[in-house]
């Protein structure tokens, strides 16, 4: 049974939501503020976090930094009343994995909670080591290591960059990776691509034999000389 912290501030929807949740199985842990679902977090043991935005004592977006300084795998999913693109991409920024506007639908929740978790179960499977130019990924660790340096990426980064790395050199359009990792292709998630597409380029810095060319209109490519 998959462990989810679930942090908000209202009671009714907190109430409604995580009783939602635990009739679909999961074991739910909620929170009414931020500092308590951050102590709640350093006390036991989650496979996933959802997290609204606007919470007393310690935000969403300041919960989401002291989740990741603690866990830089585990997947979190922002909830917030706030609609504006910057909120969305700010979110994915500072370590979300993915963003859901109020009032959202308990159903595309659990599908975003499911394609999650299904995901680190098929990662935590298998032991895939892809070399990239002078770097090392371990999907499986969801590490990212050089001359003895090791980089711990988040559920998203890993698979986005082991998507690009099946596909060293050639261009995988955008379409194709926001069907496969977000599993729809619209503007919103485009951006969220843009964003870890850049994260993912800053890490891959200490060997300039390797860049990530964005094909304009079309696609990206992981570019590794030779």
């Amino acid at each position: 049974m998959a462990k989810i912290l679930y942090v908000e501030d209202n009671l009714s929807l907190r109430f409604v939501t995580s009783d939602q949740l635990k009739k679909r199985g999961y074991q739910v842990i909620s929170c009414k503020d931020g500092k308590e679902g951050l102590s709640t977090f350093k006390e036991q043991l989650f496979d996933l976090c959802v997290l609204d935005i606007m919470l007393p004592q310690i935000d969403g977006f300041e919960l989401a930094k002291k989740i990741r300084q603690e866990n830089e795998h585990i997947p979190i999913i922002f909830l917030s009343a706030r609609s504006m693109q910057e909120d969305k991409i700010e979110g994915l920024k500072i370590g979300g994995d993915d963003y859901l506007t109020k009032p959202f639908d308990i159903d595309e929740l659990c599908l975003k909670i499911e394609v999650f978790l299904k995901r680190k179960e098929i990662n935590s499977g298998q032991n895939n080591i892809y070399k990239i130019g002078g770097f090392q990924l371990n999907v499986t660790e969801q590490t990212l290591s050089i001359l003895g340096i090791e980089k711990t990426l988040t559920l998203k980064e890993t698979e986005l960059l082991s998507l690009l790395a099946q596909k060293q050199n050639t261009i995988v359009k955008r379409e194709y990776i926001l069907v496969n990792l977000w599993g729809r292709n619209d503007y919103f998630l485009g951006r969220s691509l843009d964003v870890f597409i850049s994260k993912l380029r800053k890490k891959l810095t200490q060997d300039q034999n390797i860049s990530i060319e964005n094909i304009r209109g079309v696609g990206f490519r992981l570019n590794v000389a030779s």
